[in-house]
């Protein structure tokens, strides 16, 4: 069975722009956020409608990663990396020996009936470990939801990011680590 254009079209959009700066939230539809103020590092991570973004910051140093369907109007200023989302992707990256960023993403559709119930789990989970999150009714009046899961350790961030976008029951999911030295 070969998934529709619209959804083939969709999963060949979604891609991660990695960025040496802070990117601003005036040029996002921000629905949640997630701030971390730690010893030796901030942490914000902004949620939208199937898509986010994360930035480290460690004295002067930055690094954000932006996930997004968006194929234009991208800031293109300071990008050190991008690359797509279909199928399975790592990607890591030094950042002059004071940040490190790692980062695994992997795209599956579903059929209706599991997307549904990965909806229900993963909305589940999401309200029992209070993570970030946003929901909305896509075009096709199904239910879609995106969130940031983040744990704090010392010297670094681990963030999980799930998209589920019900039309084609596309799920987007990324795993990523941000660390100082």
């Amino acid at each position: 069975m070969n998934a529709p254009a619209k959804v083939v079209n969709l999963l060949q959009a979604y891609r991660i722009v990695v960025y040496r700066r802070a990117l601003h939230p005036e040029l996002f539809k921000v629905r949640n956020r997630i701030t971390i103020a730690h010893a030796d590092y901030e942490f914000e991570g902004w949620v939208m409608p199937g898509s986010h973004v994360m930035r480290f910051q460690h004295g002067a140093s930055s690094v954000s990663e932006l996930l997004t369907e968006q194929e234009s109007g991208l800031p293109e200023r300071g990008v050190a990396a991008a690359f797509p989302c279909a199928g399975e992707r790592d990607h890591e990256q030094d950042f002059g020996g004071k940040l490190k960023y790692v980062t695994t993403v992997q795209t599956e559709t579903l059929s209706e009936n599991l997307y549904l119930a990965t909806y229900r789990e993963l909305y589940e989970f999401a309200r029992e470990v209070d993570a970030a999150a946003h929901t909305w009714t896509d075009s096709d009046g199904g239910r879609c939801l995106s969130f940031l899961d983040v744990q704090r350790y010392r010297k670094e961030i681990h963030a999980q990011a799930y998209h589920l976008i019900a039309s084609g029951g596309l799920v987007v999911r990324s795993q990523s680590i941000f660390e100082h030295a």
